[in-house]
C-alpha cells in the first residue's frame, strides 16, 4: 500500500481552508481565511490555519501572493493570471494573462545568463471605487 503525503493528504481542516479558497478571485490573508473558518472550526487556531495555507501552497493548490501592498495574501485560482492592486485601498483583483500575449512571450527562455522558469506581475493602479470617491472628494473642494 502507498504511503500518502503529508502534503497529498486531504484533512478536514484543510478541505475547509480550500473551499474558503475556492471562490474565483478571492485574494485572502490568513487573518482572512482564519475567521472564515472560525465559523465551521470554532477550535482552530490561526498557527494551523498559517501551517495548512504552506502545505497547499507546497502541494499547488493554492498560491501565495506577496504584493508590494503589505500582508501576504492567498489566491485559490491557480490558473496563469496577474494581478491588479488598488494603490489607495489595497483591494487586488485578478487580470487575465490572456490580456497581455506578448509577455507570457518575453517571459522565456533566458535573460543575463539566467534560464526563466516563471515570473510573477503586479499591476498597480486606482480601483473604480477610489476613483469615485477621490473625484466626488475633489469636486467638493473644489466648491
Amino acid at each position: 500500500m502507498q504511503q500518502v503525503s503529508p502534503i497529498e493528504r486531504m484533512t478536514r481542516q484543510r478541505r475547509i481552508i480550500l473551499e474558503e479558497m475556492r471562490t474565483p478571485g478571492r485574494h485572502l490573508t490568513a487573518d482572512d481565511v482564519y475567521g472564515r473558518v472560525r465559523k465551521q472550526i470554532p477550535n482552530i487556531s490561526l498557527g494551523t490555519v498559517y501551517r495548512n495555507l504552506e502545505v497547499l501552497v507546497q502541494a499547488g493548490r493554492i498560491r501565495k501572493l506577496t504584493l508590494g501592498g503589505g500582508q501576504k495574501q492567498y489566491d485559490g485560482g491557480v490558473h496563469k493570471h496577474y494581478h491588479i492592486r488598488c494603490s489607495k485601498c489595497g483591494l487586488v483583483t485578478d487580470v487575465s494573462a490572456k490580456a497581455f500575449p506578448d509577455l507570457d512571450k518575453a517571459a522565456t527562455g533566458r535573460v543575463d545568463g539566467f534560464e526563466i522558469t516563471g515570473h510573477e506581475l503586479e499591476f498597480i493602479g486606482i480601483c473604480e471605487k477610489c476613483r469615485k470617491k477621490f473625484t466626488t472628494k475633489e469636486r467638493k473642494d473644489k466648491k
